[in-house]
């Protein structure tokens, strides 16, 4: 069985080569991040950053991830929402002009730039939509926390 830090270790690769998936659908195939995407983009690397702290504190980082992951489940959760209903948009908005001010968005706007439109997200892969993939896989990462969380304590 794999020990609670090896776990914590793939989870952090797996949600930073999440975001790198997400930089090739933005600079490759010239899909423009929504404010969205973005806040996704946010919390992927908030969970990676969680189970990197867990890797030396599993309790604490894994309590974290979890609710970095469940953000990001709604948030993806917003995003297939409006995908479902259109002409409920995000679009331009002050969420996005907020975004591309802080002050991430301004020294990093190749990572955290919103310039997209939420309901332009139509693309599917594996017939599922870019936003849904980020909700399966924000599931997929709640569920290994909170195992590690339940691991831990049974311990």
């Amino acid at each position: 069985m794999p020990t609670s830090r090896n776990v914590l270790f793939a989870m952090a690769a797996a949600s930073i080569a999440l975001v790198g998936a997400a930089l090739y659908l933005q600079h490759v195939q010239n899909m423009m991040p929504c404010p969205l995407c973005v806040i996704q983009r946010y919390l992927f690397l908030a969970v990676a950053l969680c189970c990197l702290i867990g890797a030396s504190k599993p309790k604490f980082g894994a309590g974290l991830g979890v609710l970095a992951a469940l953000g990001g489940l709604g948030v993806a959760g917003k995003h297939m929402y409006i995908l479902a209903h259109p002409g409920f948009s995000c679009g331009i908005d002050p969420m996005e002009t907020m975004l591309n001010k802080i002050p991430t968005a301004t020294a990093l706007p190749w990572l955290f730039r919103a310039d997209g439109l939420c309901e332009d997200a139509v693309d599917t892969l594996f017939g599922l939509s870019i936003p849904a993939w980020s909700a399966v896989w924000f599931a997929i990462l709640t569920v290994t926390l909170v195992w590690i969380l339940a691991r831990r304590t049974a311990r």
